[in-house]
């Protein structure tokens, strides 16, 4: 490794408005070292990386390539002192295959040979360990092919250094072990990465240096094999965090939603619901686990009036008709005006429910707008709704007049779960909602969660944390191929038993 470092920050500052996104921060990332940038949402990590990456331009410091200073304004200018970033939100045109949109904005004379560049595609997977279709559409493929197809573009042009920005926050378990097999194989190549990420556990099992930002400042570096998980969220958060859930006993459960064999088959005749039945009680936290892909979502969407059903029964007992209503029987509408909610964190986090050009009032209005009596939409209510979100979750945003699309994908999170907990519902399907958040916005939701479920609300947790599942959880059930195949009580229940329930795929021990 060399003694001069690959890049090095010097008091770096970027402003927006008379605010500081970034302030004298100053770091540095060797050769053949991965570093992992750790803050809470909004603490200025990814507009850090955007300087480096040519996207911003610094307002105040100095940037270093090699000990020589350098100037960045421009992507372009970046990939010529080989840096390439890959961001969150893919940039990749759907109908073009993946050497297409690699090679894509290249000057090369000529004509491309287009095989030729595929060839050249499928010696850099083989070098890292990628597997990638040079030739697949990227309409056909899953999210983990689109970000391979992103770093491969950043590779293809020759980049040493690389910054992924939340690169784990879409990606199965397994899809995140692979993926740092190939980042480890690229710091033996002398390759330099820095990733952006909350994922403490992901920190210190993949990065050789951790530095932390706090409010837009530099708070300090420290080596992974030196640190522990408690000491970082302590710099992240500038206090001790407790990082325990305090969970109740559940208290005056009723039957609230009861799911009856539900069979659902998708446009290629391969079942992805299979038999599904269990019981969801008020006053309880019922957590689902499995393997990502199968039928959590699917089973979710179901409840929620989204999702075609070829047989089964979904009853709702209402607590104020006293009433039992199918719920296949009604539209998504109807299901929400019961107290029915759907708090789905998609993949694309502006996907369902938010829209990224409105602002946070306007994005509150979404829920209630059909409910007007006049030509005139009433703001007050939702303007409300959003400064209590923006104040009691902590959500970094200028004000509430600002655009979604500008925020944070952490804090657009809390916006969306913050705004269907605020519908008072009776039943609250929360899927992934701590996906991509930082530790503290991560139990600020468990104890929202927690909240719900003393109010009497009958809650169902989808999660890919097998700890926050044991801890935050009354009852889990395992889903596996789409079927039911085990039930558990959170309270005694292990990883490893979990772990098995989720490899199987035969329905196991009836209703759940």
């Amino acid at each position: 490794m060399s003694a001069t470092a690959a890049i090095e920050l010097r008091d770096i500052s970027k402003y927006f408005g008379g605010k500081a996104a970034n302030k004298n921060v100053n770091l540095s990332i060797s050769r053949g070292e991965i570093l992992s940038i750790l803050g809470e949402n909004g603490s200025g990590k990814t507009t850090l990386m955007n300087m480096i990456a040519g996207i911003y331009f610094p307002d105040e410091g100095q940037i270093f390539i090699d000990g020589k200073e350098v100037v960045i304004r421009s992507p372009r200018d970046a990939f010529q002192y080989k840096i390439g970033m890959i961001h969150q939100h893919f940039k990749l045109v759907d109908v073009f295959s993946a050497t297409e949109n690699i090679i894509l904005g290249l000057e090369e004379k000529g004509k491309f040979d287009l095989k030729s560049a595929a060839q050249k595609v499928k010696e850099i997977s083989d070098r890292y360990g990628f597997e990638i279709d040079p030739m697949k559409k990227i309409h056909e493929m899953s999210v983990s092919e689109k970000q391979t197809v992103e770093i491969i573009k950043v590779l293809y042009r020759g980049a040493d250094i690389l910054i992924l920005d939340e690169p784990t926050a879409v990606l199965t378990p397994q899809e995140t072990q692979k993926l740092f097999s190939v980042l480890r194989k690229m710091r033996e190549d002398g390759k330099s990465i820095i990733i952006i990420t909350h994922k403490l556990h992901e920190v210190l099992s993949l990065s050789d240096k951790v530095a932390v930002l706090r409010k837009g400042e530099y708070v300090g570096t420290v080596r992974t094999a030196e640190t522990d998980e408690s000491e970082l969220t302590e710099m992240m958060v500038g206090k001790k965090v407790s990082l325990n859930i305090d969970r109740s006993e559940p208290k005056g459960c009723e039957e609230r939603l009861v799911v009856k064999n539900l069979n659902c088959v998708d446009r290629e005749g391969v079942k992805i619901l299979n038999n599904v039945s269990f019981t969801a009680h008020s006053g309880e936290i019922l957590g689902i686990a499995g393997i990502a892909g199968s039928g959590q979502r699917e089973l979710l969407e179901a409840i929620a009036g989204l999702q075609k059903l070829n047989e089964g029964e979904i009853l709702y007992n209402n607590p104020k008709t006293g009433e039992c209503d199918n719920l296949r029987d009604k539209t998504p509408m109807q299901i929400r005006d019961l107290g029915v909610r759907l708090s789905f964190v998609p993949e694309d986090r502006l996907g369902m429910g938010l829209v990224g050009n409105m602002d946070i009032i306007d994005n509150m209005m979404l829920r209630s707008y059909r409910k007007g009596h006049s030509v005139f939409l009433e703001r007050k209510g939702p303007r409300d709704l959003a400064e209590k979100i923006i104040k009691d979750l902590e959500v970094v945003t200028p004000d509430a007049k600002t655009p979604v699309r500008r925020l944070s994908g952490g804090n657009i999170q809390k916006i969306l779960v913050g705004r269907e907990i605020a519908a008072a519902p009776t039943v609250l399907m929360a899927a992934y909602p701590v996906r991509g958040l930082d530790i503290g916005a991560s139990y600020t939701i468990y104890n929202l969660l927690n909240k719900q479920k003393e109010e009497g609300v009958a809650v169902i947790f989808v999660g890919e944390d097998l700890d926050v599942l044991i801890e935050l959880c009354d009852r889990i059930i395992v889903i596996g191929s789409g079927c039911i195949t085990g039930t558990v009580d959170a309270r005694t229940t292990t990883k490893e038993e979990i772990g098995l329930l989720m490899t199987k795929s035969t329905a196991q021990g009836g209703e759940a």
